[in-house]
């Protein structure tokens, strides 16, 4: 089963004098990776090296470093931790001893691999979107029995009479969440597929 991180994480290691810190954070789109590559890289440091993977879409980069040492060994070490939706950036401070294209790679690896292994994990769910309508006086009952069925409100709109529901939730979950909207709306309300 895949993971994702809970919240962004850091470790930092010393090797043959240089000073490597990594920093990984849970995404959910490739703008979410740029923006935090952006704000973690140190402009003082030699190098800031990056990778990030969101389910077939991937990006790394060497930045500077030989060409495969660096992004491509931390693309590795997240799906060798079976991480999803994770971006993961290294900063490297060179320390006056060159560590060769095989220490390069295991450094940029290894740091990246720590990083994740320290940080908390949550299993990620494929979740299906559906949408249902509830009334006013069936909303706070639903609301309150979403969790029970792993569902997430996505959006909410209202009109006169109720509100429109757009949710996620694991597919194993529909048809009880389906029973459940009917016993509450005595079967006025029924879930359907929501568009993407």
């Amino acid at each position: 089963m895949p993971f994702t991180l809970a919240t962004p994480c850091d470790y930092q290691e010393v090797i043959r004098k240089s000073r490597f810190i990594a920093k990984a954070a849970p995404i959910a789109q490739p703008e979410d990776a740029q923006a935090f590559i952006q704000t973690v890289s140190d402009s003082t440091a030699s190098h800031n090296c990056w990778a990030w993977k969101i389910g077939n879409q991937y990006r790394f980069s060497d930045d500077g470093e030989p060409g495969g040492t660096a992004g491509r060994p931390m693309l590795t070490a997240i799906e060798g931790q079976d991480c999803e939706q994770v971006v993961v950036v290294v900063t490297r401070w060179f320390g006056g001893i060159q560590l060769g294209t095989g220490g390069l790679a295991r450094a940029y690896g290894g740091c990246a691999a720590k990083c994740l292994q320290a940080g908390e994990r949550l299993p990620l769910v494929a979740r299906v979107r559906c949408r249902c309508h509830c009334r006013f006086a069936e909303l706070a009952l639903l609301k309150a029995c979403l969790g029970d069925h792993e569902a997430l409100i996505e959006s909410e709109t209202f009109d006169a009479e109720g509100a429109e529901l757009v949710l996620a939730l694991p597919s194993a979950q529909r048809q009880g969440l389906q029973q459940l909207l009917a016993d509450i709306s005595r079967g006025r309300s029924r879930l359907s597929d929501a568009e993407r």
